[in-house]
């Protein structure tokens, strides 16, 4: 058996990659059958014979082709002959009148991977010079700014682990002579074929051409695409800077007069910035300016919203807000509650209760239930001489609009005991020395002062 340096550049290239990424996670191959990741696969398993690799592999079955019950059968098949173990997993990767075909596929089988792969385990793919080179083109195509242009990176954070690229330099052609010469079967996907796939015309039509005046242009391109990615990560800690200037006062949120210190540019770069940061999609530069004129210049007395795929974006008062579409919630819903045992509420998450000593709600209560604000509520707080109307107290927390009819409020018989994060009504709350309760809602709802959900990933 030849030693990893004496087996090419391809091995080479995989075994500096696991040995600055370590041992000690689980690598899984992404593994299609297709001749790329075929070959990533055969690679890693020779290498195990000189490095402590833990090795697994996933096949996802997207269920597109006729043919996919006969790939999961290859993958398989193959594993075994490798003696690593595959994991197969299935997703509806079907797309909606306006979805991408290629985003939706994409989509399905990241999310299907990211469930199986644990904390610290790296994900690798076989992407290669050609795919960043396409990268490249399409999203030149698109318009793309430097986080566009700057196409694959070789690591980033994937799920609870990571995903690594550890072929970006080698070409296809690389790839297919180690295919060849290693005698590997691999499977051929008829839509890689498919020149009404953007990717598919421009592998087919574009870079060959581009390849006959220019022969090293995958090279060049990929240079390309690492200069935008270390501009992209100068504006990162340019817009990671203006950030600490311009945070609301609300966890997660921007400070519209804030904003509004810095040119219309760095405003821009600013919301692309925090937007990705808190893991929602950046929306066009055409709907960042509507963000700017309608949302950044509106009246502090309006509540503006904007809407683009899985994102809404808000104003309220001086702060703007980002979040997940949300969802319907039925005002009228009554949920009754076997305090303090956790409780689900629906689209909203789950209510705990914490114990604690001389604070929270009292324990001992009966007859206890969950609602949502209707109108006409009051509450008698803490040291405090009368009751209170729970609209003023809402405005004098600065809770926005959208948020109060979400918000739990705790009942004893008829009588409001606690707003959930916020506040226990004087009558029902734990005396010095007597057992409580804090109640915190764990799930879906933006995290805000007061309320502390747990973090999505």
């Amino acid at each position: 058996m030849a030693y990893p340096d004496e087996m090419g550049p391809l091995a080479a290239r995989v075994k500096h990659f696991c040995q600055q990424q370590g041992f000690e996670p689980t690598y899984w191959v992404a593994y299609s059958g297709g001749l790329d990741s075929h070959v990533l696969l055969h690679v890693l398993a020779q290498l195990r014979d000189f490095l402590p690799l833990k090795l697994r592999a996933i096949h996802v079955n997207h269920n597109l082709s006729p043919n996919a019950a006969a790939w999961a059968t290859h993958c398989a098949r193959i594993c075994t002959q490798l003696n690593i173990e595959l994991v197969q997993a299935t997703v509806d990767a079907s797309a909606s009148g306006g979805e991408s075909p290629e985003n939706k596929a994409r989509q399905a089988r990241y999310v299907a991977i990211m469930r199986e792969i644990s904390t610290g385990d790296m994900l690798v793919t076989a992407h290669h010079q050609d795919d960043q080179a396409e990268t490249l083109l399409l999203q030149l195509c698109r318009g793309a700014g430097p986080k566009g242009l700057a196409a694959m990176p070789a690591l980033k954070v994937f799920g609870a682990g990571w995903l690594g690229r550890p072929l970006l330099d080698c070409t296809r052609a690389i790839l297919r002579d180690y295919a060849v010469t290693n005698q590997l079967q691999w499977i051929e996907d008829e839509s890689n074929a498919n020149q009404n796939f953007a990717r598919n015309f421009i592998r087919h039509e574009v870079l060959p051409v581009l390849q006959q005046r220019w022969p090293a242009v995958t090279k060049t391109l990929g240079r390309s695409a690492s200069n935008c990615a270390e501009a992209q990560h100068l504006l990162d800690e340019i817009a990671a800077q203006d950030i600490a200037t311009v945070s609301g006062t609300k966890p997660g949120t921007l400070s519209v007069s804030k904003l509004l210190t810095l040119s219309p540019r760095r405003q821009r770069l600013v919301l692309r910035f925090w937007l990705r940061q808190a893991g929602f999609t950046v929306p066009s530069t055409v709907k960042l300016r509507q963000v700017q004129h309608d949302m950044l210049l509106a009246r502090a007395d309006k509540q503006p919203v904007m809407h683009w795929p899985q994102v809404e974006l808000r104003r309220y008062q001086d702060e703007l807000y980002a979040s997940s579409p949300l969802a319907v919630h039925d005002t009228q819903q009554i949920y009754s509650w076997h305090y303090p045992q956790p409780l689900v509420l629906t689209g909203l998450g789950e209510l705990r209760a914490q114990a604690v000593t001389g604070s929270g709600l009292a324990a001992e209560l009966q007859d206890v239930s969950v609602r949502f604000r209707r109108g006409g509520e009051v509450c008698r707080l803490p040291a405090r001489t009368g009751h209170h109307d729970l609209k003023k107290l809402f405005q004098s927390w600065r809770i926005p609009a959208w948020q109060r009819d979400r918000i739990p409020l705790v009942y004893v018989g008829e009588q409001l005991a606690a707003v959930v994060g916020w506040c226990v009504s004087e009558d029902f709350a734990a005396k010095a020395g007597d057992p409580g309760y804090v109640l915190a809602l764990h799930g879906v709802i933006p995290a805000q002062a007061g309320i502390h959900p747990e973090p999505r990933r």
